[in-house]
């Protein structure tokens, strides 16, 4: 093709608000770099140029002008303009830059690019029955605005560059609620705030360890509490959860030279079973024995509704082995991504070296507001306001299912938690009845989404659905039992 065709082709958007001298200098520039515009090769005079693009002579003069400043043009009065002849000579390639990567992930990249591959995010409008979701509707983001508002009026020195353990009035603070609610020995010291509890044990996995290290972790379970394991290289140790919680028995036998247990002694996800105090001992005797270590992941402990939230398993240890997780997203609203790690001393400032390797500290005015939240008094009101909407939502979800899915569907434990697990009477495709569900306008989320994908058969599980309840109004969740109703009834 000549070069005048070439250039001629170039478009050109008048309608656009980037200016055309630099539309045409990216157009110049792109076709040198591809290799359609060759070293060497001589380009028109300005105004034949301005013939050819029905631009201003002005225009072309300033995208040469900028193309020679940086190199890609070279040339002087009298003797023409030339694309640089130093330039190297692109490659051509016959398959567009964006149809492939340059090279292969790596081995470990492949491990990251896959972990979160069977996590599924929330999707569209909120509607019964989304699982594992707060009552957004309950929070007092007027309080919250207010507060913030108030940071943003008075900026300080917290503004720069901040401690990767996190803001230290917020870190005294949660010491304090945590003492107080859930029996967790520590110090301030101690606390390190993540981006969300799943960057929590991402570096705990990283940083704790090694290719080929045994985790177990319970089989059903959170998709998302594996994936750092998996991204870790780590061997993935499925454990069957049973009415006791994870069978420990079962995984000291099989998996005996584990480093580390990941478990959820307060409330299973997505059974909601709660670990004995039996399984917590001989749990927490099995670590000391073995040097390993377990995380607690406490991540939605505050809701229980027969009775105060129960002392964690942290409490309980007298070894230094239990390493405490906890999640505000899940508390206040998932977008404000704030977490945090109880760490035995030792391990504290190597977690905190590694944190500042990620993303060197979380968000500051989140951590800021988060502190004026709790010392207002407004964290515990909250805590009381969504504990009793919570327990009228699930009163009604239990009681609409009572009244028209006895027949169908049994209940699991409901006395913690966001969400009820509900497994079917009678042989059902799950797969058929989420479908059908959704084309109703209802969510629902299998049981099969739970199973690890490393599961043993041991940790097989029936047919069922979790029903998430604490975002729910109570009337949207009896019309919701109703559709789940029909739906059912028509895919017997």
């Amino acid at each position: 093709m000549h070069i005048s065709d070439i250039l001629a082709a170039m478009p050109l958007d008048r309608a656009c608000a980037e200016p055309l001298f630099r539309q045409l200098y990216g157009q110049v520039r792109d076709a040198i770099l591809r290799g359609t515009l060759r070293p060497g090769m001589q380009l028109p005079p300005t105004r034949e140029f301005c013939r050819l693009l029905g631009v201003s002579r002005q225009t072309v003069l300033n995208a040469y002008d900028q193309l020679m400043a940086e190199g890609y043009l070279s040339g002087s009065v009298g003797k023409g303009t030339f694309v640089s002849a130093h330039l190297p000579v692109a490659v051509r390639d016959n398959a567009p830059a964006s149809e492939g990567l340059l090279r292969p992930l790596s081995a470990r990249g492949e491990e990251y690019a896959g972990a979160m591959a069977y996590v599924r995010y929330h999707e569209g409008k909120l509607r019964a029955f989304r699982a594992s979701m707060p009552g957004v509707d309950l929070f007092r983001f007027d309080t919250w605005s207010r507060l913030e508002a108030r940071r943003w009026r008075r900026p300080d020195y917290h503004l720069g560059y901040s401690d990767p353990a996190g803001y230290l009035p917020l870190r005294e603070l949660l010491c304090v609620y945590l003492r107080a609610s859930r029996g967790v020995n520590c110090t301030p010291d101690q606390i390190v705030i993540t981006s969300g509890s799943q960057q929590a044990l991402f570096l705990l996995s990283q940083l704790l360890l090694a290719p080929g290290d045994g985790v177990w972790i319970e089989s059903p379970g959170y998709q998302g509490a594996s994936a750092p394991l998996f991204a870790a290289s780590a061997k993935v140790c499925t454990v069957p959860v049973d009415a006791e919680g994870m069978d420990v028995d079962y995984a000291a036998r099989r998996y005996p030279d584990a480093k580390m247990v990941l478990a959820t002694p307060s409330h299973q996800l997505p059974l909601g079973v709660t670990m004995s105090l039996q399984r917590r001992l001989a749990l927490l005797r099995w670590a000391a024995a073995n040097k390993a270590w377990i995380v607690e992941d406490d991540y939605d402990s505050e809701y229980r509704y027969t009775g105060p939230p129960l002392a964690s398993l942290q409490s309980l240890d007298r070894a230094g082995c239990t390493i405490y997780v906890g999640t505000l997203s899940k508390v206040l609203f998932p977008g404000l991504r704030l977490g945090y790690v109880v760490a035995p001393p030792a391990l504290v400032e190597p977690l905190v070296r590694a944190k500042a390797v990620v993303d060197r500290h979380s968000p500051i005015i989140p951590q800021m507001v988060m502190a004026d939240f709790m010392a207002g008094g407004h964290f515990g009101r909250h805590i009381k306001r969504t504990r009793d909407a919570y327990a009228e939502r699930r009163e009604a979800l239990l009681s609409a299912i009572g009244s028209e899915l006895d027949d169908e569907l049994v209940c699991g434990p409901s006395d913690a938690g966001l969400d009820l697990c509900v497994q079917f009477r009678q042989p059902r495709d799950e797969a058929a009845v989420v479908r059908e569900a959704l084309a109703k306008g209802i969510e629902l989320r299998p049981l099969s989404y739970y199973a690890n994908r490393a599961a043993t058969p041991e940790c097989a599980v029936g047919p069922g659905l979790l029903l998430g309840f604490a975002a729910i109004p109570p009337a949207e969740i009896r019309h919701g039992v109703d559709v789940l109703a029909s739906v059912l009834r028509r895919t017997r």
